[in-house]
């Protein structure tokens, strides 16, 4: 399976957010993983092999199954922290992705950023989490 991280800007998350996102990747299907890491603005060391993901609420929407399509390959999604990305990252960023049309909070961001990494990857493998 191709290789996943979620690199969120700022700092560390709520003690419910942190539990929220260890309980989907406890969960994530066999075959995938997700690495999380915490990056700092200015000092982001994203992996060139990777396709990066930048989350923005002026990006494109995605239904699940277009999300899905997103986990075939080894994507780096980035969250930025209070002040939002540099332009840089997401002028460099293969996609710019809007969760939600309303600014959400970070720790809530990356929640629901790895829900639907486990909805898609249940999506991809059969399982009945995910239902249309």
């Amino acid at each position: 399976m191709p290789r996943l991280r979620v690199v969120a800007l700022g700092a560390r998350l709520p003690a419910w957010a942190e539990q929220a996102c260890a309980d989907y990747l406890k969960r994530m299907p066999r075959g995938y993983e997700v690495e999380r890491q915490t990056g700092r603005p200015g000092r982001l060391g994203l992996p060139k092999n990777s396709r990066v993901v930048a989350l923005d609420e002026r990006g494109q929407e995605m239904t699940t199954e277009a999300f899905a399509r997103l986990l075939k390959s080894e994507t780096t999604f980035v969250i930025g922290g209070p002040e939002g990305l540099d332009d840089n990252v997401k002028k460099d960023a293969a996609l710019l992705l809007r969760l939600s049309s309303m600014t959400l909070p970070h720790a809530l961001a990356q929640v629901v950023l790895i829900e639907q990494i486990y909805r898609a990857a249940t999506l991809l493998t059969g399982h009945p989490y995910h239902r249309a």
